[in-house]
């Protein structure tokens, strides 16, 4: 989870949009992550996850709206990010969190990548 947290906070701080093939890789990359180790994943690394799924839904979003070639593909994208979020979302929320206090372990994982 590391890896690709250190991979979005570098992406957050670029001053050009990485091409359509990079930002389908880190999603996959993503994707793949979750889909095999989420059943192992503690608590902060679940919050790590639903940021970055959070950010690549953001974008992709945007990304849909600005790109016809990709749009089809951004919009997969967005809501394969927004099924993990919600799955992590839900998960965490079993295990005892609130949604307050999702929403705020989130704010702080935003603001460290802000420093």
């Amino acid at each position: 989870m590391e890896k690709l947290f250190e991979k979005l906070k570098e992406y957050l701080k670029m001053e050009t949009e990485i091409p359509f093939e990079e930002f389908s890789e880190y999603y996959r990359n993503v994707i793949n992550y979750l889909n095999s180790e989420y059943d192992a994943l503690e608590q902060e690394n679940l919050i790590k996850a639903r940021y970055i799924c959070s950010i690549i839904q953001a974008n992709a979003d945007g990304r849909a709206k600005q790109s016809r070639a990709n749009a089809k593909a951004y919009k997969k994208i967005s809501s394969k990010s927004v099924f993990w979020m919600d799955a992590i979302n839900f998960r965490l929320i079993k295990e005892g969190m609130t949604q307050a206090e999702i929403d705020e372990a989130t704010e702080k994982v935003n603001e460290s990548i802000e420093d």
